[in-house]
């Protein structure tokens, strides 16, 4: 009961909540703090807070344990501490330092009662540190990486031995390092976890906001057991290293549940695993929290009233095209409306809508796909992405038979749209009747709030003529701003990302240019007569506006 009322002093848990844990304990039995983490009731640090606090005990928290705790101390413990370090860790305790017949262990869990009796039996003072079942994961991944420095020849022919290496990959510190791996990487915001082969050792990196940082260096001797954890975990052949294979993961942080897609690549030294974090509850998608200008966003929104035609998206793989695909279709989501999709893959469930997962292996694609939707009586439709002639036929014909369309297409621009879809076979009388409007996308990463300052700079003002900008879209301060860089964002001064875009309705104008060799030229032309915004102006308009930054902007649109 103390540690439940800790939890409701500091607003925790309410009340009711308490009532609710003391009910199932008394008809199932079991620890508090264990009731509380099955309920998702509270987060598993305030639990450990809680434990912390109960214990008279000191709390170490996910973020600052790698500060805390080095590399060399664990060494020293491993080489220097007489204890029996093994039999420490197998009852549910880490050791992080030993000084002067002093040791200090990292532990989940407050009921300790068999180290307690083992280090008074050898005369040890002990403090103990008290943290979550994340972090203890985390340690427990440290304390490998310590002791897998010089094992590369001990692990050197598990190549061969698969029996063995699916052994080694099932072992606790194993599991334990490919778990803290991924819970890092998805508290750090990561949509993407890659490891790979690197110099003498391999490396895991993650893409946060689109940029890849490194992670963690690892020793050679952890990359195949490793490699094999995970191809366990998704299913794959784990004695396969010449050909890329493809699976799921089904990962549980919290009470936030996550698919795991997971992708390996054969290279020279070795392969390549690349998993990507989706969650699997349905999402909020906002159009108005985009960052698309309000302009913009109002020409949109017209857009998407149209009960037939097709809206495109175009940029690269990673341009967040399909997020913002997501965005159209929650607008017009409601009873009344029959939205399918065909997507390759599903990568977030919407709820009341019909989504459709392509499959090649036995012939379902895009194409086959398309010609089944139209006969299921949609309204609305949502095709992943326009990759042949036949979807692009279809897609087209659908918009002019009452259906409103939407597609993503690989081009650098939108104007470029029009040249991609005539190489692809498509008539120049079908692309005029049947387009409404084409969203050129890239992603910008947002500068940091927390950590965020002003640093006006006239010679950048002048080289990218910003006065010009904020005075043609009625933008009356000029606000140059970056991030310092702190925990909020990593030390990288940005946290998050905005879509920038440029916006080409395909009105009559557009629709009289000939569409030869020329067509982009003339478009852009007709563009800047209108005063339509390029990628590189919206960009830059979202720096006037103190949004991001001009580096941002460069990298991203040139």
């Amino acid at each position: 009961m103390e540690f439940l009322n800790l939890l409701k002093s500091s607003n925790k848990i309410t009340e009711e909540q308490v009532q609710k844990v003391i009910k199932f304990q008394q008809q199932f039995g079991g620890d508090s703090d264990a009731i509380v983490a099955s309920l998702g009731l509270a987060s598993e640090e305030d639990i450990a807070v809680a434990l912390a606090k109960l214990s008279a005990n000191t709390y170490v928290d996910f973020d600052n344990f790698d500060e805390s705790v080095s590399n060399q101390s664990l060494n020293n413990v491993l080489k220097n501490c007489p204890l029996n370090i093994q039999f420490i860790q197998d009852k549910g305790g880490i050791p992080l330092r030993w000084e002067d017949n002093s040791i200090e262990i990292l532990v989940a869990d407050i009921n300790h009662q068999d180290i307690a009796e083992y280090l008074q039996y050898e005369g040890v003072t002990v403090t103990y540190l008290v943290c979550s079942p994340t972090t203890y994961r985390n340690a427990e991944a440290k304390i490998l990486e310590v002791k897998a420095i010089g094992f590369d020849e001990y692990f050197s022919d598990f190549d061969a031995d698969v029996e063995r290496l699916k052994e080694l990959a099932s072992e606790t510190p194993i599991v334990s390092l490919v778990d803290s791996l991924i819970l890092r990487s998805v508290k750090m915001g990561a949509s993407d976890l890659h490891i790979e082969p690197y110099r003498e050792g391999c490396r895991a990196r993650i893409r946060v906001d689109g940029v890849l940082n490194e992670l963690e260096v690892l020793p050679k001797s952890l990359f195949l057991p490793i490699v094999s954890r995970l191809k366990i975990l998704a299913n794959l052949d784990i004695a396969e290293k010449r050909r890329p294979q493809d699976g799921k993961i089904e990962f549980k942080l919290a009470n936030q549940e996550f698919d795991i897609r997971i992708s390996t690549l054969p290279l020279n030294e070795g392969e390549s695993v690349v998993m990507r974090f989706l969650l699997k509850q349905s999402l909020n998608y906002d159009l108005e929290r985009s960052g698309i200008e309000n302009d913009l966003l109002a020409l949109i929104r017209e857009d998407l009233t149209r009960t037939s035609g097709v809206i495109l998206l175009t940029g690269p793989t990673g341009s967040g095209k399909t997020t913002t695909l997501y965005s159209f279709l929650n607008q017009l989501n409601d009873d009344k409306v029959k939205i399918i999709t065909l997507e390759d893959p599903v990568e977030y469930q919407l709820e009341g809508i019909n989504q459709i997962q392509v499959n090649h292996d036995i012939g379902f694609d895009f194409s086959k796909g398309l010609r089944s939707i139209v006969r299921q009586d949609p309204d609305v439709i949502m095709v992943g992405e326009i990759r042949d002639s036949e979807t692009a036929q279809i897609g087209m014909q659908s918009a002019l038979t009452g259906h409103l369309v939407f597609s993503t297409l690989h081009t650098n621009d939108a104007p470029s749209a029009y040249t991609r879809l005539l190489d692809l076979g498509l008539d120049e009388y079908l692309l005029n009747a049947a387009l409404i409007s084409i969203v050129a996308q890239r992603l910008v990463r947002k500068i940091c709030s927390e950590c965020a300052y002003d640093c006006v700079d006239e010679k950048v003002v002048e080289e990218f003529k910003l006065k010009e900008i904020a005075e043609k879209f009625n933008n009356k301060k000029i606000v140059l701003r970056k991030g310092k860089g702190c925990k909020n964002c990593n030390h990288t001064g940005y946290s998050g990302r905005l879509a920038i875009i440029e916006y080409l309705r395909c009105d009559d104008d557009i629709e009289k240019l000939p569409k030869g060799a020329d067509f982009v030229l003339g478009a852009r032309t007709l563009m800047a007569k209108n005063n339509i915004r390029s990628l590189n102006r919206d960009g830059l308009l979202k720096v006037v506006k103190g949004l991001t930054t001009i580096e941002e902007v460069v990298r991203v649109a040139g």
